[in-house]
């Protein structure tokens, strides 16, 4: 009985409208104000990403710091990303969404002092580790609040922008840390973090979370705010009242309860879209292109400069296209695209091990670096995210959120920190084993992941369920 109650009782007629005044395709300035908080932290997360290549030169001089130190460096972000998603589902439903993003940017802001005032390596680490720690739980809060809140057939593009000022703050420091130095760089990674934590005096609570703990005055007044004055929220609120009693018969989900049959879609879902999205090696990309510019006899500035000019508008396509294309036709082609330049990048480094086409190949790595931020930029970096977001109940979405950004935070620490020494060993194979962890992406998306565009959280939630079961 408790194993069919999410699958039988919840499904949600698709055809019926969500509010009768049609609000749930309707947005508001309170979305669009609370959107632009959140992604502030997602702006500062980008920042965060951007600053080891364009930094790496000016640090490595200046402190005295070796490839492996800087390594460390590099990585060690992701560990603290490791720590603050273990607790970053607790800690959101402890304190509230918003609570979540308090916490994050104060452990943000902290961090980027550090590393622009430090004198020595350890508080180069400490704070690159604060600053991990606070953007682990930004990488889970932030979407999952711009979830809860956002119109269904708008969600996918608000969730979406998440990514697309995430690759903005990547952006804005690949460019100005060609001109400026690491420290000045680092106190500009401190902006974001002051314009959110403003910001956040202004905002509501997630409704969802409010009617979670039983704050029904509260409940509506959010879920109001959201959809407008004169919007009728009473089938809204009917609905997702229906699904939070029926949820919270089941126990509060802990790690090991995720592991039940009935949230097995789920979990392969989650788990697997974040394992190959950073296996495929985006984020080392990302951190040590300098180092593969350099290698390919590239210059540096012309090649970080151009991969930043090209993320923007590809990710704000990417977040156009999200609720008119739907999330799996848009990662199936961003893993295509990434299995087919990564294969080129690979294939250009062979050229020159083989000491053919010398004037051609740093053309071909340049054409296959930039084609994979774009590639990326088109789903992988930000659809896994917002699946993520909408596929599990509200009893195990904290545990499940936790489990599955510490898995992509893990994984990014391991091919961060690997990175370098891989690419000493063979640059072209490298690029050939990226290649082939997208394609199996293609695979994967293609036999497991749904589509979830236009639904309800609820009806996408109970369908999941439903299918597990069977």
């Amino acid at each position: 009985m408790e194993e069919g109650l999410l699958g039988e009782s919840l499904i949600i007629d698709e055809a019926k409208p969500l509010c009768r005044n049609g609000s749930s395709s309707t947005t508001t300035a309170v979305v669009v104000l609370s959107t632009s908080v959140a992604v502030c932290g997602s702006f500062g997360y980008g920042c965060a990403s951007g600053y080891s290549s364009p930094a790496e030169s000016g640090i490595m001089e200046d402190l005295g710091l070796s490839v492996a130190a800087y390594s460390v460096f590099g990585s060690i972000m992701t560990v603290g990303g490791m720590i603050g998603a273990i607790f970053s589902g607790r800690i959101a439903d402890i304190f509230g969404r918003k609570g979540a993003m308090w916490l994050s940017v104060i452990f943000c802001i902290i961090g980027w002092l550090a590393i622009a005032f430090t004198k020595d390596s350890l508080w180069l680490d400490l704070g690159r580790l604060t600053i991990g720690f606070g953007v682990g739980i930004t990488t889970y809060v932030v979407p999952v609040y711009i979830a809860e809140i956002a119109p269904k057939d708008l969600r996918g593009v608000f969730t979406s922008i998440n990514q697309l000022m995430s690759t903005c703050g990547f952006s804005l420091l690949y460019l100005i840390g060609n001109v400026i130095s690491w420290r000045a760089l680092a106190l500009i990674g401190v902006i974001p973090c002051l314009l959110q934590l403003t910001g956040l005096f202004f905002i509501p609570e997630s409704p969802r979370w409010l009617i979670k703990l039983g704050r029904e005055k509260e409940f509506e007044n959010a879920l109001q705010r959201v959809r407008g004055k004169q919007a009728d929220i009473s089938q809204e609120a009917a609905e997702i009242r229906d699904y939070m009693e029926a949820s919270q018969k089941l126990s509060e989900g802990g790690i090991l309860d995720l592991f039940q049959r009935r949230y097995a879609n789920s979990l392969i879902i989650g788990v697997g879209l974040m394992l190959l999205q950073q296996l495929g090696g985006n984020s080392a990309l990302s951190y040590y292109a300098s180092t593969i510019f350099e290698e390919a006899g590239l210059s540096t500035a012309v090649g970080t400069t151009a991969a930043a000019i090209l993320e923007i508008p590809v990710t704000a396509m990417g977040v156009m296209l999200m609720d008119k294309a739907g999330r799996r036709p848009l990662l199936m082609i961003s893993a295509s695209g990434l299995c087919f330049f990564y294969f080129l990048m690979g294939l250009s480094f062979t050229l020159q091990a083989a000491h053919l086409l010398k004037k051609v190949t740093p053309i071909l790595v340049l054409i296959g670096l930039l084609g994979c931020s774009a590639s990326n930029s088109t789903g992988m970096a930000g659809v896994p995210w917002v699946i993520m977001s909408e596929i599990f109940p509200v009893n195990v979405k904290a545990s499940a959120g936790s489990l599955v950004t510490l898995v992509n935070w893990s994984c990014s620490w391991i091919v961060t920190y690997t990175f370098n020494f891989i690419f000493e060993w063979s640059s072209a194979g490298t690029f050939y084993i990226c290649a082939s962890i997208y394609g199996a992406t293609v695979v994967f998306v293609a036999m497991v992941v749904p589509e979830t565009k236009g639904r309800t959280l609820e009806e996408i939630q109970a369908s999941i369920s439903t299918r597990s079961l069977h």
